[in-house]
């Protein structure tokens, strides 16, 4: 099918690349305007437009498609059969929704109802979800309500969301051509969502990854794998700020208070919380790269009684 793509991250990146390998024509992809990263401040091209200007697609980054003239009569020329979205980052226009013949149709990292919205890898794993995975939906106005066309599942386990992310945006990459087939043979049938069952994954930021010592150490434990690799969970010592990338849970009672270190040593950071105690096993000072907690307690000593916070 002639196809459109429109898609930014990493996640989408992986999903054009199926499209790219099937018999599909990408003839022309969207993705977000470049943006400085990192200190330096140096502009970078989104994942989705290195990889669509390696194959020599046109790509267009309006900073709104709704609204921008140009874009859209160039969208209208390109008279795709359908347009295939991951991860844009802008909400399309009911004029954008009717035009291809098959419509539009999303990719998106959960299994619908559950975990609409723009985090759903992250919080699967914050929220204790066992499983997730991926659904093909036709777009429709509303935030990832339209009918699931396909889905695919995954046991989360101990997987980080970086781990997960990737596994998904493999799983989308295939389900999508699988989907794309049914939907050009009219085998496809579409089911509607349960509205009643939805739950929303909105947008996350740094501040959210501050740890809550007055929550258990399981949910300690997946806020740190639900934010690995980005925004990374972390508190503070005294002032300075320290990152956990790995911990483990344990059914340890403790009468000390939230956040309260009870042990630093080879066996790692033992700390309070909710009544239990959290083994924290890799840790990150500011402007250093992780290491395991007895590295790290080499050389930063902390004495059984500080207060984290």
């Amino acid at each position: 099918m002639k196809t459109v793509f429109m898609g930014t991250p990493d996640f989408a990146a992986t999903v054009l690349k199926y499209l790219y390998d099937s018999d599909n024509e990408v003839c022309m992809v969207f993705t977000q305007p470049d943006r400085a990263k990192d200190r330096g401040k140096k502009v970078q091209y989104t994942p989705v437009k290195e990889l669509a200007l390696a194959h020599g697609t046109p790509v267009l980054q309006p900073q709104k498609l709704k609204g921008d003239e140009a874009a859209m009569e160039e969208l209208r020329k390109a008279s795709p059969d359908i347009i295939v979205v991951a991860a844009y980052g802008q909400i399309l226009s009911e004029e954008v929704l009717s035009l291809p013949k098959y419509g539009c149709i999303n990719v998106h990292a959960s299994l619908l109802p559950k975990l609409r919205g723009a985090s759903p890898i992250q919080m699967a794993i914050v929220t204790g979800e066992k499983e997730t995975g991926v659904t093909v939906m036709q777009m429709e106005k509303g935030l990832d309500t339209g009918d699931m066309l396909s889905s695919e599942s995954i046991e989360i386990g101990n997987m980080t969301a970086g781990m997960l992310h990737d596994s998904l945006a493999d799983i989308g990459g295939r389900l999508l051509i699988k989907t794309m087939k049914e939907i050009s043979e009219e085998k496809v049938k579409p089911v509607k969502q349960d509205d009643g069952k939805a739950t929303y994954a909105g947008l996350i930021s740094k501040k959210d990854g501050k740890i809550d010592f007055s929550k258990s150490p399981e949910e300690i434990e997946r806020l740190i794998r639900g934010f690995d690799p980005w925004p990374g969970a972390f508190c503070y010592l005294e002032e300075e700020q320290i990152k956990f990338w790995k911990a483990v849970p344990t059914d340890e009672k403790t009468e000390a208070k939230d956040g309260c270190v009870i042990s630093s040593d080879e066996g790692g950071l033992k700390i309070a919380c909710g009544g239990r105690i959290l083994t924290v096993t890799e840790i990150q000072a500011p402007g250093k790269k992780r290491m395991n907690a007895e590295d790290y307690l080499r050389g930063h000593k902390i004495e059984p009684g500080t207060l984290l916070k």
